[in-house]
């Protein structure tokens, strides 16, 4: 029986309850008596052994092995082609009903185990059990709002009735074929989720590349999908290196579709692979790509300084300032500066830094020794260019794991690099402005354009930022980060991707085509 009760975001778990913490405590010792196995390549539901192993640690404990996984080749990625295009033959002939249904199963079964899907989160990259929990429900959120939006899809499109007689004219989304999928490791339950069943449940099959920092948790969610008996084909496994496995699929001629979540530089050399068509190639591919930001808070004089600073170190500093949407930038008009550095000073200092098994610990490490060597390198850079008022050493557990202090840099120049350059770390730059026009005008100074948020108590600036303020999502007197499905649809402009809104009610229409059927009667 299809599910029609209206779509709601699944609620977060309140670890503060002595139920819930026991709980998390309990999946956290039974997850780590699983770290440690191997996870093959999954190809039409057949396993596949390359012994070529990749080792995912955890960030938290580096000597702690989460997972051992085997490493596809650009044979394995052929086979894995065959297998997605066999499946498509059936699987886009499926009523959408019965494969909206497949979601309402997996979104089921996942939130019985949101517990133990955290836990793999906390051990494979740094999650924090709030930042964890977040994760594991948006996952579950998109594959409901997914199924039910895929239902509006296949329903009765609207049309202007034919002035010609006796002609009945129709409108039909049908799927496009096979997809590559290339998520992320920051959300690398919910993206890589949202990616595929987005794909899937409108009559596609995919290919999942997973990220190299996250692979055990695409390869739980992929085990999820097989144990509700999704056909063998409808998603494949490949994990495997971007140069070797990600760019062969992305060249490959028989790939229809790529959905990518990364940095701009993979995206933009994605999008230039995907461009140029192949031997053999029949259509233009689609690229759905969301790409990073650099992304600002505005606060002006007329603006609560208690709320703003708490916004921006919350934005800031989240799962150690690794998402996409993060504050990295905090533009202060001058009249107000010294005072709201102050109390962004103040709030970031309060805030633990370490071991993310611990409930404790506001956050936890950054992913990897690649990421560890990049943002620490940045906070020298910051050091040259402004005044650091928190942070800006070496944090205590830095041999043990990829662990940074939270650092705040003041007096940056707008066009100063750390005030440009991603980071994907926990380092906010301060900048000053002269007036509200002049910070509206830093805000609007970088190649990105993803989130944004103005902390205003000024009718007239708050209207002029939502018309001026250029990204794809704009927050008013709150933070920047925390987006929900279907509430605040997620995609930025300029360099920050294709605007593809992730959560949104357009969404599912980037992996379909519309055919339009005129019949005279």
């Amino acid at each position: 029986m299809i599910n029609q009760e209206p779509f709601r975001n699944e609620p977060f778990a309140d670890f503060s309850d002595e139920r819930n913490a026991q709980a998390m405590l309990e999946a956290l010792t039974e997850v780590e008596g699983r770290l440690g196995r191997e996870y093959p390549v999954i190809i039409g539901g057949e396993r596949f052994a390359t012994g070529d192993l990749h080792d995912s640690v955890n960030p938290s404990k580096i000597s702690q092995v989460v997972g051992r996984i085997h490493h596809g080749t650009r044979e394995l990625a052929d086979k894995a082609m065959d297998a997605a295009w066999k499946a498509f033959e059936t699987w886009k002939n499926v009523p959408a009903e019965q494969r909206a249904n497949y979601l309402f199963q997996a979104a089921a079964k996942m939130r019985r185990r949101k517990n133990e899907f955290n836990a793999w989160m906390v051990y494979e990259v740094g999650k924090s059990w709030a930042e964890a929990e977040a994760d594991t429900s948006e996952a579950i959120d998109f594959m409901e709002f997914y199924a039910r939006q895929a239902l509006r899809y296949d329903g009765p499109q609207p049309l202007t009735p034919s002035p010609l007689p006796f002609e009945v004219n129709e409108v039909k989304y049908i799927p496009l074929g096979v997809g590559i999928v290339i998520p992320p490791w920051n959300f690398p339950l919910a993206i890589m989720a949202g990616m595929a069943t987005a794909a899937i449940v409108t009559g596609n099959t995919v290919i999942i590349k997973p990220s190299h920092d996250s692979p055990v948790i695409a390869a739980k969610f992929v085990e999820l999908m097989e144990e509700i008996s999704l056909p063998p084909g409808v998603i494949n496994f490949m994990p495997g290196d971007g140069p070797v496995v990600g760019e062969h699929l992305v060249e490959h001629p028989r790939t229809r579709f790529i959905s990518f979540t990364g940095s701009m530089n993979v995206g933009l050399r994605i999008n230039e692979l995907a461009a140029k068509p192949r031997e053999g190639q029949i259509w233009i591919k689609r690229v759905v790509a969301e790409m990073g930001g650099k992304d600002t808070i505005v606060v002006d004089e007329t603006a609560d300084l208690d709320e703003a600073a708490a916004g921006i170190v919350a934005a800031a500093f989240g799962y150690s300032g690794q998402k996409c949407s993060a504050c990295s930038r905090a533009v202060i008009v001058e009249s107000v500066y010294d005072q709201l550095l102050e109390k962004i000073a103040v709030r970031t200092k309060a805030l633990s830094v370490g071991p993310v098994r611990d409930v404790t610990n506001f956050t936890g490490p950054v992913s990897s020794q690649r990421a560890f060597k990049k943002i620490n390198e940045y906070i020298e850079v910051g050091k040259a260019e402004g005044r650091v008022i928190a942070g800006g050493g070496r944090h205590d557990l830095a041999d043990e794991g990829y662990f940074i202090p939270l650092t705040v840099i003041a007096d940056i120049d707008p066009k100063a690099r750390i005030a440009q350059e991603e980071i994907f770390g926990p380092v906010l730059a301060c900048i000053k402005a002269k007036n509200f026009e002049e910070a509206l005008g830093i805000a609007n100074n970088t190649i990105y354009g993803l989130t944004g948020a103005f902390y205003s108590a000024n009718r007239e600036r708050i209207e002029i930022a939502k018309r001026d303020f250029h990204v794809g999502n704009l927050y008013i007197n709150r933070k920047c980060t925390g987006a929900l499905v279907d509430v605040h649809p997620f995609g930025g402009f300029n360099m920050s991707g294709t605007d593809s809104k992730a959560g949104g009610r357009d969404y599912l229409g980037l992996f379909l085509q519309a055919k339009s059927v005129a019949e005279k009667l």
